[in-house]
């Protein structure tokens, strides 16, 4: 196992260095499972981990070292179903790879004294402020705090900080939770295309397009294909559009598993669909993706106002330019699995007034503490 804490520790400072998609550094094999909840947890708490191991250290260190304290350190604090022993042998074994005989030694000592001070540490970390104790950024803690008060914005963080489960999503419309370890690819009906997996908390916007069969729909951000399956399993003909190379080959591959090769058009860009001859558009826009920092712990930490300033810009360029697609009398349906206004209501309220003759039909909004699913939001516009 000391192998699989030296992946996790390497992919992790990675993860620190270029802030890229964790979930691109995963290795294949059998220790993918234990490798993600290694550094996801390391990133999820790296805030609160962070305060504890400074209290151990005279000067923050950087780089191997680093990161392998992070790892040890999310084991011990954050992992119950890895044995404190565990945790400290296997990472000081995968710290002995190091060319630095500094490297397990350090290790070795601030582990084991972190499990000597686990209660003194833990008391001190209470005292501080809710975004080092929930290990968020302030400035994300405090406009959660604005919008949904002290009580709400706890919940959130508390909500975020818990593992993400698997769901599985079915023609039927129903949803079912895949238990912890066990492989999606093992499940009965994977190779046959008996499921997607998704998160009960997308099932706002595909609810709000109201698919019928028969009908021309545009999926305009499609990949990774799970609200196009949901809407081609309603009998539509569904175009999927995905302006990223990488994320259009996902989505191929995933509507050839499910057997939707041939029923769904694949395009690379919204113009390249025919203006005014959908019935109904699908926007499930690039996002900040603050309603599944279960899923995405990453983004979290790559939040920012320049971004969301960024993203405002985009949203509202995609949803002018799947607008034309659609006919008069249409329905455009606008979603995220974002909580902030400015990417939600404010998106809405802003086309509105750029089509006067556009009409806001319905609005929906899942808020993770009271839904206890992923947040999302979505909005039928007629055009």
């Amino acid at each position: 196992m000391a192998d699989s804490r030296r992946q996790a520790a390497f992919i992790f400072a990675k993860w620190l260095q270029t802030r890229d998609f964790p979930a691109t550094m995963l290795p294949e094999g059998p220790e993918r499972a234990f490798v993600q909840d290694l550094v996801y947890t390391a990133i999820r708490h790296q805030s609160s981990l962070r305060f504890m191991l400074a209290q151990l250290l005279k000067k923050w260190p950087r780089g191997e070292m680093e990161s392998l304290l992070y790892i040890g350190a999310a084991q011990i604090l954050e992992m119950p179903s890895v044995p404190d022993f565990a945790a400290v042998s296997a990472t000081v074994e995968a710290a002995k790879l190091s060319p630095n005989p500094n490297v397990p030694k350090t290790v070795n000592a601030v582990l084991r004294n972190l499990i000597r001070r686990r209660d003194e540490l833990e008391t001190l970390l209470s005292r501080e402020p809710l975004a080092v104790r929930a290990s968020f950024p302030p400035e994300l803690v405090e406009r959660w705090r604005a919008a949904f008060g002290e009580d709400g914005c706890a919940r959130l963080c508390e909500y975020f900080n818990r593992p993400a489960e698997t769901f599985l999503a079915y023609p039927d419309g129903t949803f079912k939770s895949l238990p912890h370890g066990r492989k999606v690819a093992e499940e009965p009906g994977y190779a046959e295309g008996a499921f997607i997996v998704q998160d009960p908390g997308t099932a706002v916007a595909v609810r709000l397009v109201d698919a019928r069969p028969g009908e021309k729909i545009l999926d305009a951000c499609a990949a990774p294909g799970g609200k196009t399956v949901q809407l081609a399993w309603r009998g539509a003909h569904v175009a999927a559009c995905e302006v990223n190379p990488r994320r259009r080959r996902q989505l191929e591959e995933n509507l050839r598993r499910l057997k939707l090769e041939g029923k769904v058009q694949v395009l690379a860009n919204i113009p390249d669909y025919p203006a005014g001859e959908a019935d109904k558009a699908l926007v499930d826009a690039p996002c900040s993706n603050t309603g599944v920092l279960r899923r995405r712990p990453d983004a979290r930490w790559n939040w920012s106002r320049a971004k969301l300033a960024q993203l405002k810009g985009l949203q509202a360029d995609i949803l002018d330019n799947a607008a034309k697609c659609v006919k008069k009398g249409g329905l455009l349906v606008y979603s995220t699995c974002s909580l902030e206004r400015e990417e939600n209501e404010d998106q809405v309220e802003a086309f509105l007034k750029r089509h006067p003759g556009a009409e806001l039909v319905q609005a929906e909004k899942s808020l993770p503490f009271a839904s206890g699913v992923d947040g999302a939001f979505a909005a039928a516009i007629k055009l």
